[in-house]
């Protein structure tokens, strides 16, 4: 067994397993704040988050008897939350632009860095909503969930390259609307 499941998981789970609605309820429960965490990742929404987590935890339910005690639950339903935050985006958004892959290139600069280690986990999470969807997906992925350039092309069809450039200037714009941030907090203290 994986250690990083508590007794009260473990039983909650198992329970699901066998099909018992009140431990459902309970998982969903115990679990629901973790799950809407990473749907808000993927969307600017609370409405569209929702929506994925519900559509995740259906997953979640129809597939329990798959899981394993062999891997972390957190980290599989994670996974569950991100396909399925990555299917809702196939469905509602319009086909992804062809980047070209010659276009501009940057990383954030050392004092960047120094100024996003300020920010609240809300502020970060405003400023990723404020990112067109595409270049938050890539971020998401990229940075977040550990995907490989090559695994975010196949998942929204682009091509690689076109990943590594969404990430770029995700990263570009990210760095933009950091600094707008802390021009904006800073002249509210001067006053």
């Amino acid at each position: 067994m994986v250690p990083d499941s508590t007794p009260f998981e473990r039983e909650l789970i198992s329970g699901c397993q066998q099909g018992n609605a009140k431990h459902q309820e309970m998982l969903y429960k115990h679990f629901f704040g973790f799950a809407m965490g990473t749907a808000l990742r993927y969307t600017a929404s609370r409405q569209e988050a929702m929506s994925i987590v519900n559509d995740s935890f259906l997953k979640v339910f129809g597939h329990i008897s798959r899981y394993t005690f062999e891997t972390t639950f957190k980290g599989w339903l994670r996974r569950i939350v991100v396909n399925t935050a990555l299917d809702h985006y196939r469905r509602t958004s319009r086909e992804l632009p062809v980047i070209d892959p010659d276009g501009p290139e940057g990383q954030l600069a050392e004092s960047d860095a120094n100024i996003i280690s300020q920010l609240t986990a809300e502020d970060i999470l405003n400023l990723l909503n404020q990112l067109p969807p595409q270049y938050r997906l890539v971020f998401n992925l990229y940075e977040i969930e550990g995907y490989s350039h090559e695994e975010i092309a196949q998942q929204l069809g682009l091509s690689v390259s076109s990943s590594r450039v969404y990430l770029v200037r995700a990263k570009e714009q990210l760095s933009r609307l950091v600094k707008h941030h802390f021009h904006q907090v800073n002249e509210r203290s001067c006053r």
